[in-house]
């Protein structure tokens, strides 16, 4: 018997999945829990409008994510940071200080998005990358200068 699963079943499916299952196991298990419903023609053709939607939401925040990676490669951060004698820094210059900075510019992006490998120590200049989407990531221009 095929059922659409309406929510994810260990060893079976996830939710949405089109499964083949025992005609017993889908009316003694899987209907009284309300983990699945029988496949009728009405139910595919809405699987097929959500996947069509759900893939015009992707694109949409995929482009928005374009504009902004377009954005933010133009941008060249400079953070002042006090130094211990000439290159050293006292502290270190982590996610969240660059987060700050890129909001003072007008950039709200989450701290949990900048990839950063290891917490800066010495003055230079660095090459952030920042997560914007699963395909797209934009490189922005970091300056750690004296105060």
């Amino acid at each position: 018997m095929e059922v659409i699963l309406k929510k994810d079943v260990d060893k079976i499916g996830k939710a949405g999945a089109v499964v083949n299952v025992k005609e017993g196991f889908a009316r003694n298990f899987l209907f009284p829990h309300d983990l699945a419903q029988p496949v009728t023609d009405a139910i595919l053709k809405k699987l097929e409008q959500d996947a069509l939607v759900k893939s015009a939401q992707s694109a949409k925040i995929k482009e928005e994510a374009v504009k902004l990676e377009e954005r933010l490669s133009k941008l060249s951060l400079a953070i002042k940071v006090l130094t211990q004698g000439e290159e050293k820094l006292y502290g270190s210059i982590n996610v969240f200080e660059i987060s700050l900075a890129l909001k003072e510019e007008g950039f709200d992006i989450d701290k949990n998005l900048i990839d950063l490998s290891e917490p800066i120590k010495v003055l230079g200049v660095y090459e952030v990358l920042i997560k914007l989407h699963a395909e797209v990531t934009a490189k922005v221009k970091l300056s750690i200068v004296k105060k």
